[in-house]
């Protein structure tokens, strides 16, 4: 209540206080006698009254004022919470509800008014329908809890048959979590695994089951993203995008390998350099040759160079050979862990996302398909991007790549989740069409979730999104560090555990997430910042064995200090 608000409150209670008194035909304090009672003024001539019971006391709802008068201050209201009629039947009906959404994945706690808050993208879209497009957007700065939020999202989406995929874990975060949901984790990287970029995956074995027209249209499909992950992998090792007449000569190659290499068998970038260096009819006839082998030269040589590139620079290794693990399609939940990357590897890391999302969302087709077809049961899919900022910066021209990948999730049947820390990781983009395409994400998204940002970036973010002044300052708010810890206690930030939801012009939703033990087990994201309890006993066990030997030796290295003789004919003092 403000100050206002509670003077004039006051102020009504005085009124009602004298209004009170007056009824009882006094202006003295309540819980007197009244003036006649006792003959006081009276007049002598008339006759004596029998003395009067004193007027009943009055007291004001909240106290007297004045020093001793009890007054009360006006208190904050209690706590709400929510139940349902069978845990507390003995309440109902219930006094009061709460404007607070509780369809979904139990998030956490109203800030202000404790109530439960639920919500995911794919609940909120097909069931609440609150949204028109079944995606989440989530910047903050780090550590205050954007991963152990989408973790949570994760487990309860899985208890409702809803398949995870967290296509590039790069910590990893959400590894163990899948591991827990008896899901599949993959591990690309160096001596790790790879990905053939060219196999077809899950949608080339679902247009094999499938077959007729259906299966060709889910070919054509495959090849489009065979096509575009290999353009993706140009783009990073060129630094730009390829151009139009070199993606023509790319798609000729792959239609020539397709339809010229035996069932069973996959085909690979090397095969695609002994195409162009072959020069087949259907590729000269795109390049415009004319029976002119200079010609012909003239227009593969630049991807010949490029695709030379990744096969002996830093991509080969990973993107060179067969598919070490291919996704499971019947896994309740899958992760792709590139975290083995390391963190300077730039290029490697962006190629390796990519071709993850690719693959990943290849089987979120094939699983549309089969399920069309009347072959397998329909399934959700949900899926993670997360640290979205570190493939943007990777090079000019990615992200239309992840626009094509990522754009048409409503009529997949396929939720998402982008995770970055701010806008300004788009506004570090190259050009003014990849940065437009980048807050692009933002504007699309159905839901977004700020955790603590500054105050220049979440004005930047209320234009895109639409936040009130209160709104900028509550989660400007949460940014700010923690405080000094006293006697080595471990502060945490003001902010962590503290997310505002907001869904197009609405209010939005501040909640605060309190993780159970389960959730701390499973998801640690300093994990490498975790004292080694083990190895710190096992390096004080060995220090504790020098001293005792440095002892018994003495200082000399011959017998201690307690006059044990140095062996015959070494030395003598």
């Amino acid at each position: 209540m403000s100050r206002g608000e509670r003077k004039r409150a006051e102020q009504a209670d005085r009124l009602a206080e004298e209004r009170a008194h007056k009824a009882r035909g006094t202006r003295k304090r309540p819980g007197l006698v009244d003036d006649a009672a006792d003959g006081l003024g009276a007049n002598k001539a008339a006759p004596k009254k029998a003395p009067s019971r004193p007027k009943e006391l009055y007291v004001p709802p909240r106290g007297w004022y004045g020093a001793g008068g009890g007054r009360v201050g006006y208190m904050d209201p209690p706590t709400m919470w929510r139940a349902t009629t069978v845990q507390a039947c003995g309440m109902w009906p219930f006094a009061a509800g709460s404007g607070s959404p509780m369809t979904g994945v139990p998030l956490g706690q109203h800030l202000f008014t404790g109530a439960t808050v639920c919500g995911d993208p794919l609940s909120w879209f097909t069931r609440a329908r609150y949204i028109s497009n079944p995606s989440l957007f989530m910047l903050g700065m780090p550590g205050l809890g954007k991963s152990t939020l989408v973790n949570r999202m994760l487990i309860g989406l899985a208890a409702t048959g809803v398949v995870p995929l967290v296509l590039g874990d790069l910590k990893p975060d959400y590894a163990d979590t899948v591991r827990a949901l008896g899901g599949q984790v993959i591990s690309i990287g160096r001596g790790r695994g790879g990905i053939n970029v060219l196999d077809p995956g899950a949608m080339g074995a679902a247009a094999a089951k499938i077959g007729g027209e259906a299966g060709e249209v889910l070919k054509a499909e495959a090849h489009g993203r065979v096509l575009n992950m290999v353009a993706a992998l140009i783009t990073i090792v060129r630094g730009r995008p390829m151009d139009d007449h070199e993606q023509s000569v790319l798609s000729a190659v792959l239609h020539h390998l397709r339809e010229r290499t035996p069932a069973g068998r996959t085909t690979l970038l090397p095969d695609v350099l002994r195409v162009l260096t072959e020069g087949p009819p259907r590729v000269r006839a795109v390049t415009l040759d004319r029976g002119d082998d200079t010609r012909y030269r003239d227009a593969v040589d630049p991807l010949h160079r490029s695709l030379l590139g990744i096969l002996d620079g830093p991509l080969g290794d990973t993107f060179a050979s067969e598919t070490s693990t291919r996704i499971d399609p019947d896994a309740p939940a899958v992760c792709i862990d590139i975290s083995g990357i390391g963190e300077a590897d730039t290029q490697l890391t962006a190629a390796a996302m990519l071709a993850a999302w690719s693959d990943g969302l290849g089987t979120v087709a094939a699983s549309h398909a089969l399920a069309d077809a009347g072959l397998a049961p329909r399934r959700w899919f949900f899926t993670v991007l997360d640290e979205l900022w570190r493939p943007l910066r990777a090079a000019s021209g990615i992200v239309d790549r992840i626009d094509a990948l990522t754009r048409l999730n409503r009529s997949l049947g396929l939720g998402d989740a982008k995770i970055t820390h701010t806008l300004k990781d788009a506004e570090a983009l190259g050009t003014d069409a990849d940065r437009a395409k980048a807050r692009g994400f933002v504007e699309r998204a159905g839901m977004v979730v700020c955790a603590g940002l500054p105050r220049t970036e979440m004005e930047d973010l209320g234009k895109v999104v639409g936040l009130s002044r209160r709104e900028i300052e509550l989660v400007s708010s949460w940014s700010s560090p923690p405080g000094w810890g006293v006697n080595g206690e471990n502060e945490e930030p003001p902010g962590r555990g503290r997310f505002l939801i907001k869904v197009g012009g609405r209010p939005g939703i501040p909640i605060k997430v309190a993780i159970t033990d389960a959730e701390r087990h499973l998801h640690n994201t300093n994990t490498r910042w975790t004292p080694n309890e083990e190895g710190v006993e096992q390096a004080a066990g060995r220090a504790a064995a020098e001293v005792a030997r440095a002892s018994r030796e003495g200082p000399h290295g011959f017998g201690d200090a307690s006059g044990v003789e140095a062996p015959a004919g070494r030395w003598t003092a």
